[in-house]
């Protein structure tokens, strides 16, 4: 089938490329028990001790009542902490518990090889490029 006219769009190659690397990214992170989503608020939270549910949202645009489901539900598993924020009383802070910070150490290790193995065609340099200019799009 010729697919030459799709092939030239970058929306319909960005998207194949998306689907390849998070079908590989959900096998991988399955023994996790952790969706794209979890894992990159479980990330900005151990990268960001003490980050607002505010902060999450902004920075992965997520609506704040999606948010509070999420930040339940990873309290529910003994994966976040929430304390009062240092410079904002309205505020709570999040961190990781000893737990999360367990389980983000190695799903974080598992979600590189994720990525390496999702686009074990490019080289390193390849992949760097690739990277920076898809952040050139949405960052």
């Amino acid at each position: 089938m010729d697919a030459a006219f799709l092939q030239s769009l970058l929306g319909y190659n960005a998207r194949r490329a998306s689907l390849a690397i998070i079908e590989q990214f959900h096998v991988d992170m399955a023994s996790f028990d952790l969706r794209p989503v979890d894992f990159s608020v479980l990330s900005l939270i151990r990268h960001n001790p003490g980050t607002t549910s505010r902060q999450l949202c902004q920075a992965l645009n997520i609506l704040p009542p999606n948010m509070v489901v999420f930040l339940k539900n990873f309290e529910k598993r003994q994966l976040v902490d929430r304390a009062p924020h240092p410079t904002d009383g309205r505020a709570m802070g999040l961190t990781l518990t000893q737990s999360g910070e367990a389980l983000m150490q190695a799903a974080e290790k598992t979600a590189m090889d994720s990525g390496l193995k999702a686009t074990s065609a490019l080289t390193e340099s390849e992949r760097q490029t690739l990277a920076r200019l898809l952040q050139k799009i949405y960052l």
